[in-house]
């Protein structure tokens, strides 16, 4: 009755949430993600690797058609000024469309950014409807198998220096798949859909994937039944040496090609050292429409945690392949550019570490301020702020309390709750005798340091740390 009279008008009770399949990040996630973030880069960059981005938003019609059965998911904003405009997806179209845009034919470059999916959200194994992915993608015409093989080594690199456990490298290729397709009598309006089954493979049994097939998309018993012989095979060298002996497979071009081009791959894997972390998976589809050629993804195995249990494994934490055939889409000409990518799921990597920093329960420091200003006697406000100003201007990271005569051991409790290593003391006696009193937080030594070598005496301490 109230609200009717409008008497509680203004008076609105705000719903305080993010919306549905997104997080806040507070300072201790941040400084979590900030580390993996720097060691994904650091990888890109030290394989030549340079940067772009591109608007989040992209004309609806760059990105339709392009993801297959997961077009559905595509997050389409309101009409604003005649166009029509929906959320980018993954960075890989735009990458596309931006090489065909400036007719660029050649470059290594990566890409960190936010992407969308409306999808119904797993926050609690990392899948949200907002979320930044890491993408490293190769273009240009190469000779075969050597982009698509560093593209691993990246992976590779990047899963073995976040230290996240024990990790698979599936490689499959979309060739082999649709050879493996067309000589088990899938028709060929069925390959993509048959694709989307098969790639579920790894969530679901082979029965309940053969009755998707069968049920609900139509194929035949037999040629599922056939399908099930060859993806439920995975190996290594071993296996493709076996499948190009193998009297039907060996019959199909496309198969031949696929398989042709996996044992070079194999050699470079071996080359480089990480064929053994690597399996060939004939059950590996990866339901993107836009793939061409060799896709792969990276599966965490199993993890223990403390107590002996098993924990759920998370998945895939990377995946990518080749896509020739997504530039000419754009290329008014229908030019192709060869491309070979890869992305690191980087919010799942994100949720297990910060799991395991909560089961650690160790501290994680959320600023690196390197040293905190203060003073042991009142009326020092000005000093400290002439002083805190040097370090500043040296490059130094410090921090002053925001009051005019902190106790000492307020300041130095600071220290303690916040990690800040050192404490810069300034007192009437230091003042006269041109010194500043250097205070390690952990140890508790104090040392008075002339203030002019004071900068050059920070940095070579924090330097250690």
């Amino acid at each position: 009755m109230k609200a009717r009279l409008g008497g509680e008008e203004g008076k609105h009770k705000f719903v305080l949430k993010t919306p549905k399949g997104t997080r806040d990040y507070g300072p201790k996630q941040m400084a979590i993600r900030e580390r993996v973030f720097i060691a994904i880069i650091t990888c890109f960059k030290r394989h030549g690797a340079e940067v772009i981005d591109t608007p989040v938003f992209e004309l609806k019609e760059t990105l339709t058609g392009k993801y297959g059965e997961d077009s559905k998911l595509i997050y389409d904003l309101k009409d604003q000024g005649g166009e029509l405009l929906s959320l980018r997806y993954d960075l890989t179209v735009p990458f596309a469309r931006y090489l065909a845009m400036n007719k660029i034919t050649n470059i290594k470059r990566y890409h960190i950014a936010k992407v969308y999916r409306r999808d119904n959200p797993a926050m609690t194994r990392g899948r949200y409807r907002e979320f930044y992915q890491c993408d490293f993608d190769i273009a240009g015409q190469f000779d075969p198998m050597i982009p698509d093989a560093e593209c691993l080594k990246i992976v590779h690199e990047i899963l073995s220096d976040l230290q996240l456990g024990d990790f698979l490298i599936k490689v499959n290729d979309r060739r082999i798949l649709d050879g493996m397709f067309a000589v088990c009598g899938v028709p060929d309006s069925k390959f993509r859909t048959i694709c989307s089954s098969v790639d579920k493979l790894d969530k679901m049994p082979w029965e309940e994937v053969r009755s998707e097939m069968v049920g609900e998309k139509g194929l035949s018993p037999e040629a599922a039944d056939r399908i099930g012989e060859y993806v439920q095979l995975h190996g290594g060298m071993d296996l493709i040496e076996q499948l190009l002996q193998d009297p039907k497979l060996s019959q199909n071009k496309l198969a031949k090609e696929g398989l042709g081009d996996m044992k070079l791959l194999f050699e470079y894997l071996t080359l480089f050292g990480i064929a053994g972390k690597v399996s060939f998976d004939l059950s590996l589809a990866r339901g993107l429409d836009y793939y061409t050629g060799v896709i792969y993804e990276a599966v965490l195995l199993q993890q223990e945690n403390d107590h002996g249990e098993e924990s759920v494994s998370v998945g895939s934490v990377a995946g990518g392949g080749r896509y020739d055939g997504l530039v000419g889409m754009f290329d008014p000409k229908g030019r192709k550019v060869p491309c070979v990518g890869v992305s690191i799921g980087i919010e799942r990597i994100f949720s297990i570490l910060e799991q395991r920093l909560e089961a650690s329960e160790e501290k994680i420091r959320t600023t690196e301020t390197q040293v905190l200003v203060a003073s042991a006697q009142k009326k020092l406000l000005e000093e400290r702020l002439k002083l805190i100003s040097e370090l500043w201007d040296a490059g130094i990271k410090a921090e002053v309390l925001y009051k005019k005569n902190p106790k000492l051991l307020n300041q130095l409790q600071y220290c303690e709750d916040t990690g800040i290593p050192l404490v810069a003391i300034v007192g009437e006696q230091e003042l006269k005798d041109g010194v500043v009193k250097l205070r390690v937080v952990a140890t508790r030594e104090e040392v008075n340091i002339r203030r002019e070598s004071l900068v050059e005496e920070i940095r070579r301490r924090t330097s250690q740390l």
